[in-house]
């Protein structure tokens, strides 16, 4: 009888059950920007992915990592345009600098999400099937993303406004980061055998398509008055 999770799997879960742990304190540090936790916390698990995987020998770690990290920076440029042009994202003086409107550290934030994603989606759809690996992504992206925009306007990270809510989730965004997380699995599964640098062109396209799904959703929800 197979093990419910392979060892790798194993790895991965403690790995990110102690990140999670680690957050805690870390978050409620007095006395500290909030800038500042969340950058030490981004350059954590960013140094703590590729390492763990390399001592484990889980060589598909370091390859997802840098996928998801390229996809980090890029994904700057929506959060920019949401923040600055339409006005419906907010990045407040949180001790931390500014790329544009842009706190610094979503550049490897988003970096979280999307090996986790990527990750799961991979293992569910090698040991399951492909059609269940997207679920997979799918569900884990609403989960993640629409989690992360209930919760962390709270520390203060970012915030949504002037748009239709329900909460603090912003409703025009929740498609959208649906569609990230399935395209994030289909072109991983796609390059994943090519060389490291066409994960720069496959990344950049990745947010193209979530920056283009957001405007599109943005229109459709605020400009009909959908909710």
């Amino acid at each position: 009888m197979k093990p419910f999770l392979t060892g790798e799997e194993l790895d991965a879960l403690y790995l990110h059950l102690l990140f999670a742990m680690g957050c805690i304190p870390v978050l409620l540090m007095p006395d500290t920007a909030t800038g500042i936790k969340l950058f030490v916390l981004v350059v954590v698990y960013n140094l703590a992915v590729p390492v763990a995987g390399r001592i484990r020998g889980h060589r598909a770690w370091t390859d997802i990592w840098l996928f998801a990290l390229t996809l980090s920076i890029f994904q700057v440029f929506p959060d920019w345009f949401l923040s600055d042009y339409l006005g419906v994202l907010v990045f407040p003086e949180d001790g931390f600098f500014k790329i544009g409107t842009v706190s610094g550290y979503m550049a490897g934030l988003w970096a979280i999400p999307v090996f986790i994603i990527v990750y799961a989606g991979t293992r569910i759809r090698e040991r399951v099937s492909p059609k269940a690996g997207y679920v997979a992504a799918a569900l884990l992206a609403l989960f993640l993303f629409v989690g992360s925009e209930a919760t962390l306007w709270m520390l203060p990270s970012w915030y949504a406004r002037n748009v239709s809510m329900v909460g603090h989730v912003a409703l025009y965004i929740i498609i959208p980061e649906i569609i990230l997380g399935i395209s994030c699995l289909f072109c991983y599964v796609s390059i994943q055998a090519k060389p490291h640098w066409v994960k720069i062109p496959a990344s950049f396209l990745v947010m193209q398509l979530y920056l283009g799904s957001a405007v599109f959703f943005y229109f459709l929800f605020e400009h009909f008055n959908l909710f």
